[in-house]
């Protein structure tokens, strides 16, 4: 059977998409800002057809998924130093880190073709806020520590508190994006850590729930 071609899509509509869905997220776009979005979301598009970044193919569905997703939270961010853990093709860190020129992220992932993926990325685009670590989180350990652990790779917050405590500043935090929230994964984050802030987080022509929590240690 034949394979299904991806949907087509100019960049002209792909941009009146984006710019209507951050108008929803309320956020302010540099001209600059939608050509590096607009930029990522090609290269993601080209490099996933050999490196298999990730699922999905569909551009407008990347748009909604990837980058509407990602920066569905940047308002939210506080602090100057961030991680995200299991960054994959850089989702959420590098729409945030486009849209966040003042705070730096480091994109971490143990796979070396993502993480070639977003070495690209950061050459092509010039973004001098992010940094690439092809590791293992549990071998990483930085020289700074950093504001706020980010993710929405982890299965559960358990295994992201656990995995990932040492990555954090003495008063940092960790901000895990989840889709429904159960209550037995709440009450199963590790003793010494509690969830201070939950969002219900709503992303523009996206059905199904969004969360993001803040979990500090007490």
């Amino acid at each position: 059977m034949a394979s299904k071609k991806n949907p087509t899509i100019s960049y002209s509509e792909k941009q009146k998409l984006l710019v209507s869905g951050m108008g929803e997220l309320n956020l302010d776009c540099s001209d600059e800002q939608l050509r590096q979005l607009l930029a990522y979301l090609d290269m993601l598009e080209r490099w996933n057809k050999a490196y298999n970044l990730t699922a999905i193919r569909d551009p407008v569905e990347m748009i909604k998924l990837h980058l509407l997703d990602s920066l569905a939270i940047s308002t939210l961010l506080q602090g100057d130093r961030f991680i995200d853990v299991g960054t994959g093709a850089g989702l959420p860190g590098i729409p945030l880190a486009i849209m966040n020129p003042g705070k730096h992220f480091t994109l971490l992932d143990s796979n070396g073709k993502k993480t070639r993926f977003l070495f690209q990325v950061r050459i092509e685009l010039g973004l001098s806020n992010i940094s690439e670590v092809n590791k293992r989180v549990e071998q990483f350990y930085p020289d700074h520590m950093y504001d706020a652990v980010l993710s929405r790779a982890f299965s559960s917050l358990y295994d992201m508190v656990i995995n990932c405590q040492h990555l954090l500043a003495d008063n940092g935090w960790f901000l895990a994006m989840k889709g429904r929230l159960e209550q037995s994964e709440l009450s199963a984050i590790p003793k010494g850590y509690k969830v201070v802030e939950e969002y219900a987080v709503k992303v523009p022509t996206v059905d199904g729930q969004r969360h993001l929590l803040k979990i500090v240690r007490i």
